[in-house]
C-alpha cells in the first residue's frame, strides 16, 4: 500500500470507523448543543476542523521537541489543553470580527472548544498512533491529516444531525418527545449506523 492509500484509510477510519463523536463518544456536548440549525453547525465544524489541524501540528511539535525532549511529559495534558486554548481564541477573535451573526449563533459553545474532549482526544492519540501498517508511528504529516479528517468527521456528523433536526421540528412528535430527548434517540441511531463501518476491512 502506498503513501496516498495509507492517507485514504486514516481518512475513511477518521472520518467513518472510528468517528469521535459516534464511535468514541467525544464531543458530545457541541454535538447536541449546536445541531438544531445548519448554518451554527456548519460554522461549528468548520472552526473545530481548523482547530484540531492547528492542534494536532502544534501539540506534536511540542511533544516530540519539548515534552520528550526534555523528559515533562508528565505536563503533557496541560500543555495540549494551553495550546487548544490559544487556538480557540484566536478562532473566537476572527469569527467575531468577520461574522458577528455565526459569533452569536454559536454562542458559549465555541469558547466550549477550548474543553471539547474530543480535540484534546486527537492531539493525545496522535502521539500513540500508528499507520495502518502498525509498526510506523505517526510523523508530523500524519498528525496534521489526522487532525483535519477528524475535524470532517465530526462536521459530518453534526451537520447531518442538524439536517435530521430541522427535520423533526415540522413532524408531530408527543410533547414528551421534543426537544433533547429526539435529539438523544437520533443520536443513539446515529451510532449504530456508524458502527456498521466497524466491518469494514480497506
Amino acid at each position: 500500500m502506498g503513501y496516498l492509500g495509507e492517507i485514504f484509510v486514516m481518512a475513511m477510519t477518521a472520518i467513518f470507523i472510528q468517528n469521535f463523536v459516534l464511535a468514541r463518544f467525544l464531543g458530545l456536548c457541541p454535538y447536541l448543543g449546536v445541531s438544531k440549525k445548519l448554518d451554527s453547525a456548519l460554522g461549528m465544524g468548520l472552526a473545530v476542523i481548523f482547530v484540531m489541524t492547528l492542534a494536532s501540528a502544534i501539540t506534536f511539535l511540542i511533544n516530540k521537541y519539548l515534552l520528550i525532549r526534555y523528559d515533562l511529559m508528565y505536563l503533557q495534558t496541560i500543555a495540549f489543553i494551553l495550546t487548544i486554548a490559544a487556538l480557540v481564541q484566536f478562532v473566537e477573535m476572527v469569527i467575531q470580527k468577520n461574522a458577528p451573526a455565526l459569533y452569536n449563533s454559536l454562542g458559549v459553545f465555541l469558547p466550549l472548544i477550548t474543553t471539547n474532549c474530543a480535540v484534546l482526544g486527537v492531539a493525545i492519540l496522535n502521539t500513540t498512533a500508528f499507520r495502518p501498517d502498525g509498526v510506523t508511528p505517526y510523523n508530523f504529516l500524519d498528525s496534521v491529516l489526522n487532525g483535519f479528517f477528524s475535524g470532517v468527521g465530526f462536521t459530518v456528523v453534526l451537520l447531518a444531525m442538524a439536517g435530521l433536526r430541522m427535520r423533526l421540528e415540522k413532524a408531530e412528535l408527543p410533547k414528551s418527545m421534543q426537544g433533547m430527548p429526539i435529539a438523544l434517540i437520533i443520536a443513539g441511531i446515529m451510532a449504530l449506523a456508524f458502527y456498521g463501518f466497524m466491518g469494514f476491512k480497506i
